[in-house]
């Protein structure tokens, strides 16, 4: 049975406080925050809360990890088991060893494959995933590649809200140019009021958890069935920390009390 995904009550209002500015470094602006000339960097844009309908559509775009590899059947990965629990409508777009700029196994890079999306899918939320699969490229030619990418979709599916989840870490230590990727990605979301969630910046793979998340052997460093069930609930809380509820409880209460002396 579809149902609409409660929304997290006053405890997580409250959590969402202490976790939130990692995913949006950029709260305590109450707009737009300019880099000055000398940085050179691009501005970054508050983004708006989620406000998903009751059976939301949603499109999970991504390599390997959207895919579903090393899970004990694919329909198991993370993408797949975030729609069943939230009681989304979920299309779901993995390719083997896909990036923006690396053609993939069973289809081509990033910015081919949606190009053949159906225009008529409509969702209400994009998720884009990754992706590791750049990190041997060259950097030249990345953020390019990644704006069109973007700009394509958005121009595909101009009602939908985009979350961008980053990379995560397939090794330990995180390797430097999966961590370029990753603040590649941050800058250009935030640069669009996009928002963003960093697996490597929230630490969702450590050396606590590693041999629990990942599967060295056979799923060649893919998450295992219980990895894909871990990440499917971070990103579920990531979600919730976004959603209007939890920003209008943490960031304006209703009531306001009595005034102060």
């Amino acid at each position: 049975m579809r149902r609409f995904w409660p929304l997290a009550g006053a405890a997580l209002a409250i959590a969402a406080v202490c976790a939130v500015a990692a995913l949006r470094p950029w709260i305590d602006a109450p707009g737009a925050v300019v880099a000055s000339d000398q940085d050179a960097a691009p501005a970054m844009i508050a983004p708006a809360a989620l406000a998903l309908p009751e059976q939301a559509r949603v499109l999970v775009f991504g390599d390997s990890w959207t895919y579903g590899s090393a899970a004990s059947l694919p329909t198991l990965g993370y993408a797949y088991v975030l729609g069943e629990r939230l009681g989304w409508e979920t299309t779901v777009d993995g390719v083997r060893g896909s990036g923006y700029l690396k053609p993939g196994l069973d289809g081509g890079s990033y910015g081919e494959r949606i190009a053949a999306l159906d225009p008529a899918l409509d969702p209400d939320l994009v998720i884009v995933e990754g992706s590791i699969n750049d990190r041997r490229l060259p950097a030249a030619g990345y953020r390019d590649a990644v704006t069109a990418a973007w700009d394509a979709l958005a121009g595909l599916y101009p009602d939908a809200d985009f979350v961008i989840l980053g990379p995560a870490p397939q090794v330990l230590p995180v390797q430097e140019t999966t961590a370029r990727i990753d603040a590649d990605l941050a800058d250009l979301s935030a640069a669009r009021g996009w928002w963003y969630i960093s697996p490597i910046a929230e630490e969702w793979i450590g050396p606590d958890n590693y041999a629990q998340v990942i599967d060295t052997g056979i799923g060649r460093d893919h998450p295992s069935t219980n990895g894909h069930a871990y990440l499917a609930t971070r990103v579920a809380e990531a979600l919730a920390m976004m959603s209007e509820s939890t920003v209008v409880v943490a960031d304006a209460p209703r009531d306001p009390g009595p005034s102060g002396p």
